[in-house]
């Protein structure tokens, strides 16, 4: 039951993971959640620290695109700012936007990876597109209040996978395929 769950790698942060890893792992194309990976969802605009992951991204050929669960007017404009495509009402966990927006860009499954910080949303969406998945933890410590339902069921699914050894490391990750 609990296979599904199962992310690729863990990581504090979106920003501790060095864009070398992602090359190792062969990415070249990374989906990225917004709301608490990227960004506080009460943030309109990124912050400094996001702008600089999406500069390093780009600069080492690897295509950062924004998705989210969250309405058209909110990730667009946040992408647009960072001159990075976007995928919003995602419908995660469903992956067939996900798998939808792959096949439209020609994008092979084996060159893409998806950072999040839910099991219930980000993890299944993407293991349900085939993808590899690295699960963060949230980087504020408010959430909207749709996700604090899902943050229910995650917790004791996210002790069950850390206590059995089912959360991996991304340094474990570094340079494997």
């Amino acid at each position: 039951m609990f296979k599904k769950f199962i992310p690729y790698a863990h990581a504090s942060s979106i920003y501790e993971i060095p864009v070398d890893f992602y090359h190792q792992n062969n990415v070249r194309f990374l989906l990225i959640d917004l709301d608490n990976t990227l960004d506080s969802y009460r943030l309109q605009v990124p912050t400094e620290r996001v702008q600089q992951l999406i500069l390093d991204l780009k600069k080492n050929n690897i295509e950062p695109v924004v998705i989210s669960n969250n309405r058209c007017k909110r990730v667009s404009k946040y992408a647009e700012f960072l001159k990075v495509e976007c995928l919003y009402s995602a419908r995660k966990p469903c992956s067939y936007k996900i798998k939808r927006y792959l096949k439209k860009r020609g994008i092979e499954n084996s060159e893409t990876m998806l950072v999040g910080d839910q099991l219930i949303t980000d993890v299944l969406a993407g293991r349900g597109a085939h993808i590899r998945v690295i699960l963060t933890e949230k980087i504020v410590k408010e959430d909207q209040w749709t996700t604090r339902f899902n943050r229910l069921l995650d917790y004791p699914i996210r002790r069950y996978l850390s206590k059995k050894g089912l959360l991996p490391d991304w340094r474990n990750k570094y340079g494997q395929k």
